[in-house]
């Protein structure tokens, strides 16, 4: 071994030792459970008249630390046939092959890939929502506080309900029913032991 070839070696070695050094934890995130209070709604506009619903029904698994972002992960469930916004008319159809298609289609998700530090306690979530079997890309910015273990989120993000199909037949249009949808997640999480 000529003695050029032994310091370029003895260098990388070097590099990658302080590059694994360098490297935060691989510890797996704490997990969180989502406290009830937890709320998941959406707001529209019929008629041009603006209204508010929720999903009554909807779980979430939380692995997540601001210092371990690589390594977090989120997974949403959530019953779109649970989705109510206090008129019978409109809950009576949401769940309709017209709408959200809930017999075929009984879950919407949301699965996160990556995580993003936006700074002073701002996060983005992008992930993949799957609605009526269609999946899409979806950026879910957020904010997030942690005070010893309990966790408060709040986020939200506007669809366009028609790329997944939500509308169909005469709302298809955003005649009626406008096309975007504001979802909003308020979410309290207990550190898990």
């Amino acid at each position: 071994m000529n003695p050029s070839s032994f310091t370029r070696r003895a260098l990388a070695a070097a590099v990658a030792g302080v590059v694994l050094i360098g490297q935060p934890s691989l510890a797996a995130p704490a997990s969180w459970s989502v406290d009830p209070s937890s709320k998941l709604t959406f707001t529209g506009a019929m008629n041009g008249s603006a209204f508010t619903g929720t999903f009554k029904r909807w779980t979430a698994q939380i692995a997540f630390d601001p210092k371990a972002l690589a390594a977090s992960k989120v997974v949403v469930n959530v019953d779109v046939g649970s989705a109510a916004t206090g008129d019978s008319d409109r809950d009576s159809a949401l769940p309709t092959d017209d709408w959200f298609a809930a017999g075929k289609f009984a879950k919407a998700t949301f699965v996160s890939r990556s995580f993003r530090d936006l700074g002073g306690g701002r996060y983005e979530a992008d992930g993949d929502l799957t609605l009526r079997g269609v999946s899409r890309p979806v950026a879910l910015p957020f904010t997030l506080a942690i005070a010893g273990d309990t966790a408060r989120m709040n986020g939200a993000v506007v669809l366009n309900r028609t790329t997944f199909g939500v509308g169909q037949g005469q709302w298809k249009t955003g005649e009626v029913v406008d096309t975007k949808v504001t979802v909003n997640v308020a979410l309290t999480a207990h550190r898990a032991h």
